[in-house]
């Protein structure tokens, strides 16, 4: 195989993953065919940077940053990510939540340059051959979406491009994935959304959804089209609604590398903050009572795997499943209702049917876990219920973006008198309560998928257990220090995520490799072994 001839002139500097701009070299330039194409200085990366981040800080919104960052990302992939990597805690809420709710939204108005693969109806019977057209030849990571349930904004067709984007950046970003092994696709088979469908710059298939054993048909056609392509690829499933997002599960489980990131991200995350809540609760574990807001696809995740971790304990499946309570919006789910959907029936206890705040004071539990995407359910007579019945009551306010967070980190401390141990799925400001400084936990999947993925592919494991996601939900707890505790914190701090990342990878690989699923060679230092082949985004 010959080696591939370096760009040069123009094609080098209008190439995002080679571009260095005024940080290639006098050598480079003249090597290259450069010269007379950039500015006479030549500038450092740390000097880019620098001039990267004013630029970004400039911007009066953080919409228009969103704009200038993934105008960056266009033409400086490098710069990007280093960006990125030594920014994370005030760029992450820019290039993901919460920021990319709005970019999505806004997707078909803000659209500069084509970014990932799109998938139609009108494609069908040619999702193979369309994959060859596709610049990458070694893609590893897919994050696939159909835009029905972009975070809690709802049916977005296909301006919920901007998820696999974004969660792909936090693949470079937190556990250095290579971006040239990355692959954003969106599987636009319509939108139901009449004021989407009515948006004259509106971008996607102008059509009502795809449904039924069509939709299956196409999404089983691009798995097929992946799995010959891409032998080996991991495909990450992201905001489906909740029957297409199990269904796609049960086809795709046993053909290809894959998982459900808002049913088994979600769950695993949760479950770290949980075990992490229990330091400062010093409630037992498998002794937790805990109640769920919202019966979607991520709120029996987290219960599903929550079963597992129980029984881990020594609970029976039936001692672990008495341990989770449902709360939808008809009220506490109880057996005697009619028309439960089968991914919530085996939590379906008996019990006279209760509305909310009734639930709370019977059933009295420790965690109270919201993943509703109404924000204002967790009320202040929901968080005086909780804060009467325990003396540290754990508050998982997980609903993204922000502005749809059941409840404020303000609102869960202030109606608690300080009480609360809080969490939100995205990002709330540290609150000074009665002198003491208590910081929220972001209980944001970026902890957990990037980890993940980079686990999966180093050992090159066959599946994801839930084993795995158990494993990998106790590393991250693990990472909470007694001076994250010490501000009621459940996570550690974004600035670790990387080495969280790391840490989980690792943790994954040695569960995989323990179950036999691994088919990788077993290296002698497993986590060196991964940190090596985590991309470097310096020049």
């Amino acid at each position: 195989m010959t080696e591939s001839r370096p760009l040069t002139g123009y094609a080098a500097i209008n190439d995002s993953a080679t571009n260095k701009a005024t940080a290639f070299t006098r050598e480079e330039r003249e090597r290259l065919g450069l010269s007379g194409l950039l500015p006479y200085a030549q500038s450092s990366p740390e000097q880019q940077m620098t001039r990267a981040l004013n630029s970004m800080r400039r911007k009066g919104s953080d919409i228009e940053k969103f704009i200038y960052l993934n105008a960056l990302q266009g033409r400086n992939e490098r710069l990007y990510y280093q960006l990125v990597i030594a920014n994370i805690v005030e760029i992450m809420p820019l290039i993901y939540t919460p920021t990319v709710g709005q970019a999505c939204k806004e997707f078909a108005h803000i659209f500069r340059q084509p970014k990932g693969f799109y998938i139609t109806p009108e494609d069908k019977g040619n999702i193979r051959r369309m994959l060859d057209n596709w610049p990458g030849e070694d893609v590893r990571v897919i994050v696939i979406t159909d835009g029905q349930r972009i975070l809690g904004l709802g049916d977005l067709g296909a301006n919920g491009m901007g998820i696999p984007i974004g969660k792909l950046a936090l693949y470079v970003g937190c556990a250095g994935i290579d971006p040239q092994h990355c692959m954003p696709v969106m599987f636009d088979v319509g939108t139901n959304s009449e004021e989407v469908l009515a948006d004259p710059l509106y971008l996607g298939y102008p059509h009502k959804r795809l449904e039924g054993e069509a939709y299956e048909a196409l999404m089983a056609e691009f798995v097929e089209a992946v799995q010959d392509k891409y032998p080996g690829a991991l495909i990450q499933f992201e905001d489906f609604l909740t029957p297409n997002a199990y269904k796609l599960m049960e086809i795709s489980r046993d053909k290809v590398l894959c998982f459900n990131d808002d049913i088994q991200g979600t769950a695993a995350v949760t479950l770290a903050g949980v075990y992490a809540s229990t330091r400062i609760s010093k409630n037992d574990f498998k002794d937790l009572r805990i109640m769920f807001l919202g019966a979607g696809s991520a709120a029996t995740g987290i219960g599903d795997l929550m079963v597992s971790a129980f029984m881990e304990q020594g609970l029976t499946e039936q001692q672990a499943v008495q341990r989770l309570w449902y709360v939808d919006s008809n009220g506490l789910v109880v057996k005697s209702r009619t028309g439960l959907r089968p991914h919530i029936k085996p939590y379906a206890h008996d019990h006279e049917p209760l509305e909310f705040i009734e639930a709370i004071n019977a059933i009295k539990p420790h965690v109270l876990i919201g993943a509703t995407g109404a924000p204002g359910t967790f009320s202040k007579e929901v968080v005086e219920a909780m804060s009467t019945l325990n003396d540290r009551p754990a508050i998982f306010a997980l609903s993204n973006p922000t502005s749809r967070a059941e409840c404020t980190a303000e609102q869960a401390y202030q109606w608690s008198g300080g009480k609360a141990i809080f969490t939100s799925g995205s990002p709330f400001d540290a609150v000074d309560y009665n002198g003491k400084t208590l910081k929220p936990g972001q209980g944001n999947n970026a902890y957990i998928f990037p980890g993940i993925g980079l686990g999966a592919l180093a050992c090159s494991t066959s599946s994801i257990s839930d084993e795995m996601f158990l494993s990998s939900a106790r590393s991250l707890a693990d990472m909470v220090s007694e001076e994250n505790l010490s501000t009621a914190t459940l996570y550690p701090p974004l600035t670790d995520i990387r080495e969280a990342s790391l840490n989980i990878a690792t943790a994954l690989a040695e569960k995989a490799y323990e179950q036999g699923l691994a088919q990788a060679p077993k290296p002698d230092d497993l986590k060196a072994f991964i940190a090596n082949q985590m991309y470097d985004a310096t020049y």
